[in-house]
């Protein structure tokens, strides 16, 4: 495919997001955590990748989401997925990237993740976009128990130009092409 859409999440959009939870993760989050994230909590937000429109009109799907929280002067990174067979082509990234700018526009400074400690890809992933490690949590996660590394992102606008092009200022959709 190569295309792909970011858009923010409606409620509309909850099994799609509840299937990759539970297609991505050995702990996922229930279905009501993730309702409430989605509508009830006023700091949450969530983008949603989505396959781009083809000009058959063929349907589109969803193939990643990120959960993230814009907290005063900071950006918590709290639930990335992308399906598996659509890693590795740039949609996480792309859906940090927006997640990092909608905070610049809304005052953040910096920001912060937990990441498992085996999760070697993402750990990578992060580092790629300058963050750092901090600490590590040890045994904060469980199935199997596991140390997490926090990260972060301080200052989330940098002068190397962290912040490409191809996220746009108005926080509306993108397009990315690989």
């Amino acid at each position: 495919m190569g295309e792909w859409i970011i858009e923010p999440a409606t409620v509309e959009d909850l099994q799609d997001i509840v299937h990759i939870e539970e297609a991505c993760f050995s702990t996922p989050w229930t279905r009501k955590m993730l309702a409430v994230e989605l509508s009830g909590n006023p700091f949450a937000h969530f983008f949603l990748a989505k396959g781009a429109p083809s000009s058959e009109g063929a349907s589109v799907s969803i193939v990643g989401y990120l959960c993230f929280w814009v907290v005063f002067e900071e950006v918590r990174l709290m639930n990335l997925a992308v399906i598996e067979s659509m890693r590795r082509k740039g949609i996480a990234r792309a859906l940090v990237m927006q997640a990092l700018e909608m905070g610049l526009v809304k005052a953040a400074r910096c920001a912060v993740l937990e990441v498992r400690a085996s999760n070697h890809a993402a750990h990578a992933l992060y580092r790629n976009l300058g963050f750092r490690d901090v600490t590590i949590r040890p045994t904060y996660y469980t199935n199997p128990i596991e140390d997490a590394l926090l990260m972060e992102l301080d200052p989330i606008a940098t002068e190397s130009g962290l912040l490409t092009q191809d996220v746009h200022r108005e926080g509306g959709p993108i397009t990315s092409r690989q």
